[in-house]
């Protein structure tokens, strides 16, 4: 599998509510949020775009211990994190446009993108025949949020 630094992430169907975002108080999801955008210097950490940018939670998959681990947050610009969740953009209607991006980023061909989102969908297929996933956040949190609370 060739590796992209736009990439897509297809969670799992069964870990979809479990984000960082509906957990937490709003004042800390700012605070998260805000340190991932210091982090990038205020630019996509993907493509270096500057402007508007949105936190994205990274999640590393085991898919023997049926875990979903928070291992951190990324400052992406809107087209990014449209890109990175290939599967919305598809249902909203804007596919192509995410195509479009995902070669102009990473330099390739559309054949390509084809065969990059192959591997993403035979992945999460895969990962949804995995029942009971664990989501594990609290290492994270407490490395990020809260050490940084007592400050």
């Amino acid at each position: 599998m060739k590796k992209y630094k736009l990439y897509f992430e297809i969670v799992p169907d069964e870990c979809w509510r479990g984000n960082l975002r509906s957990l937490l108080a709003p004042a800390d999801w700012d605070k998260i949020r805000k340190s991932a955008y210091a982090r990038a210097g205020y630019k996509c950490s993907v493509c270096g775009a500057r402007g508007r940018l949105e936190a994205h939670e990274r999640w590393h998959y085991d898919e023997k211990k049926k875990l979903q681990k928070l291992v951190g947050v990324d400052a992406l610009c809107s087209r990014c994190h449209e890109v990175t969740h290939i599967s919305r953009a598809y249902l909203v209607g804007r596919g192509a446009e995410a195509m479009e991006w995902f070669m102009q980023v990473n330099g390739c061909s559309q054949a390509e993108y084809h065969e990059a989102l192959q591997e993403a969908n035979e992945e999460h297929a895969r990962r949804n025949k995995i029942e009971e996933w664990t989501t594990d956040m609290q290492e994270w949190l407490q490395n990020n949020l809260y050490r940084s609370s007592k400050k």
